[in-house]
């Protein structure tokens, strides 16, 4: 399995926004939406702040594979649902990262169905 690097994690992670296009069925790219990010450790999860409702996570469904692209940093991805053993983890990065937007804007992505969606990004390598 194709790991992060460094450089790849500090500008992803540091990113106020990444956009992520899911792979529809036939294999192209859906149009890309804008999500916030947030990194634990050497991993990176997103949460749709719609549940599982979302458009866009929806879409991750389908072939749980899309890319992701953060400033000149783009890569192909497998959308892998995180273990929910460590959603107060996720929650605490998204806390730290984006602690100026206070009340329901932040909370957005606190929410039990936001939480029921949080994605794990794994690089993948073209054909894999």
């Amino acid at each position: 399995m194709t790991q992060w690097t460094s450089e790849q994690l500090d500008k992803i992670g540091k990113a106020e926004e990444v956009q992520i296009a899911s792979v529809r069925r036939d294999g192209t790219l859906r149009k890309p939406a804008t999500v916030w990010v947030a990194r634990h450790g050497d991993d990176l999860y997103l949460r749709s702040v719609r549940g599982r409702d979302g458009h866009w996570f929806r879409g991750t469904q389908e072939r749980h594979e899309g890319r992701i692209r953060a400033g000149a940093v783009q890569q192909d991805v497998t959308f892998v649902d995180a273990d929910h053993d460590i959603d107060d983890e996720v929650d605490a990065a998204y806390r730290a990262k984006y602690r100026r937007y206070t009340g329901s804007i932040l909370n957005s992505v606190l929410t039990p169905e936001a939480r029921s969606t949080t994605i794990k990004l794994v690089p993948r390598s073209v054909g894999s």
